[in-house]
């Protein structure tokens, strides 16, 4: 059961996320709602990666990023076409219920978050110029790697 809340709780985010691009974007629904529609079988994808006994240590993000970055490669067939259509969709479009479930989430442990006081500050600033820099890192170095910087 847990599988298919899941897959209906995907294809409820990816509608609104359509909404969002269409109204925030000015991109046609239909075309947002088939961009989507390819992320959820990308996720779905993932997902069911996860759940399979051998692969159930590591977390499911690990795996929709495998699945993403297989199916958007040169060695998938039909990836031009994958991303052709992935490429309709904004990153704000998809971030907004993104961040919404990241503020839910916290706000459901917020007596946990309470407990922890002051001491979050040093670890969130940690947390947030390590990633920071490393993904500049990996952006510089990616790029240059393409020959596009």
């Amino acid at each position: 059961m847990k599988i298919l809340e899941t897959i209906f709780l995907l294809i409820l985010v990816a509608i609104i996320m359509a909404a969002g691009n269409s109204i925030g974007y000015q991109i046609n629904f239909i075309d947002s709602l088939q961009a989507l529609g390819m992320l959820v079988i990308i996720s779905i994808i993932g997902f069911l990666i996860s759940k399979l006994p051998l692969f159930k240590k590591l977390p499911v993000i690990l795996w929709v990023s495998v699945v993403a970055a297989i199916m958007s490669s040169p060695i998938f067939p039909g990836h031009n076409m994958v991303v052709e259509i992935t490429d309709q969709v904004s990153l704000l479009a998809i971030c907004t219920p993104v961040l919404a479930y990241a503020g839910l989430a916290i706000g459901k442990d917020l007596a946990l978050f309470k407990s922890i006081s002051w001491r979050i500050i040093p670890v969130s600033l940690a947390v947030f110029s390590g990633t920071f820099i490393f993904a500049a890192l990996i952006a510089q170095l990616t790029l240059h790697w393409e020959g596009i910087i």
